[in-house]
């Protein structure tokens, strides 16, 4: 049988076709392949390191990741927050910081898109899904706290508001603990006022107004603190830490299984020094803490509030009562001070302690703002 050229030429151009699209459809399963393999890899993509490494002065390596147990302070503004903290700052393996203002927003912020159910909608749609949020509102605060700051083997933050987000921290966070600040609410109004310490929605122009604010405001904070249960976060009222400070801090010692430091004693002997307490200039309670524990500021509200809102304390303010305050007694019976507070309240009475030299220019504008709205 002849073969012609032509046929040979056609046989060998079919059989380099059918290599061709051998070859073709090998290069798109493989592809395809890749492609699935990515798809799934996006779906459950995970972060290739999930701890924040920071490195101190004495050149120790620190690792903070959601797992870590955080420390939060929080209560309503002047209840003792910042001597909390500061005091907590003494302690040489605790750092807390001066407030950092934006984790309170981004809580507030986070809170007001899961109340809203179109909002929700909205986001769930576009794949923003509460898991997407949650994980980077994780991210967020932890990398705020351990930034803001010298890194430490404990962490704590100091946002006032934090904690009316107890529940939704404690579930970002899983073994971080918290600390609520309670004070008496007259106190705590009448510091707000005399100071000028603006927090929205309190009208500092009535007492009866910022009363029913604190009420509301350490209500819920309360309420989450029992939420989220006795080994998690711990109500420290700020009387029986000014009165008692030793007591106190064993027991908030304990309570955040961390070591003895008879430094959160004396921590206006550290203040602004290195690995001690770093204070705000702008924070209203910096010209306070700077002393040591004393009874100065304990009972300044009695007989400056309104006798209508006297009358009707129980009525305004429900939570004194729930709390443990007297809401009739003008002052309560607080209890009494250990020696070592009545020491440190004779020298400042006395003007006996010292002024941090990298405040002094600033402590000096904050005493005549207060002497001029007096």
């Amino acid at each position: 049988m002849r073969i012609t050229m032509r046929r040979v030429v056609l046989v060998t151009c079919c059989a380099v076709l059918m290599m061709m699209a051998v070859h073709l459809g090998q290069q798109m399963l493989q592809c395809q392949q890749m492609l699935s393999d990515g798809m799934r890899a996006r779906g459950v993509m995970k972060k290739a390191n999930e701890e924040l490494v920071m490195v101190g002065l004495n050149n120790m390596e620190y690792r903070y990741s959601k797992d870590m147990p955080l420390i939060f302070v929080g209560g309503v503004p002047r209840s003792g927050t910042t001597l909390m903290r500061a005091m907590l700052d003494a302690h040489q393996d605790i750092r807390c910081g001066e407030e950092t203002r934006i984790i309170p927003r981004v809580l507030a912020m986070r809170q007001a898109w899961s109340k809203s159910e179109r909002e929700k909608m909205r986001l769930d749609e576009a794949g923003v899904t509460d898991q997407v949020l949650d994980s980077a509102v994780q991210a967020f605060i932890l990398e705020v706290i351990a930034k803001h700051g010298e890194p430490a083997k404990y962490l704590c933050n100091k946002d006032p508001f934090t904690l009316k987000s107890s529940l939704y921290l404690s579930k970002l966070f899983p073994k971080s603990k918290f600390i609520l600040m309670i004070r008496d609410g007259r106190a705590s109004v009448h510091s707000m006022i005399t100071r000028k310490v603006t927090i929205a929605g309190f009208d500092l122009t009535s007492y009866r107004d910022c009363l029913t604010k604190w009420n509301k405001a350490i209500e819920v904070m309360y309420s989450q603190c029992l939420d989220v249960g006795p080994s998690k976060c711990l109500p420290v009222h700020y009387e029986q830490l000014v009165l008692q400070p030793k007591r106190s801090m064993l027991s908030i010692m304990r309570f955040l299984d961390i070591t003895w430091d008879d430094a959160v004693l004396h921590h206006e002997e550290l203040i602004g020094k290195p690995g001690g307490v770093s204070l705000s200039k702008i924070e209203r309670s910096t010209d306070q803490v700077i002393k040591p524990v004393n009874l100065e500021a304990l009972s300044k509200w009695v007989g400056q509030i309104p006798q209508d809102v006297v009358h009707e304390m129980a009525q305004i303010a429900p939570m004194l009562s729930r709390l443990g305050y007297d809401p009739y007694a003008n002052p309560p019976n607080y209890g009494n001070p250990d020696q070592m507070v009545i020491n440190n309240t004779n020298r400042v009475m006395k003007g006996d302690f010292k002024k941090p030299s990298n405040l002094k220019g600033h402590l000096q504008v904050m005493q005549n703002i207060s002497t001029s709205q007096r």
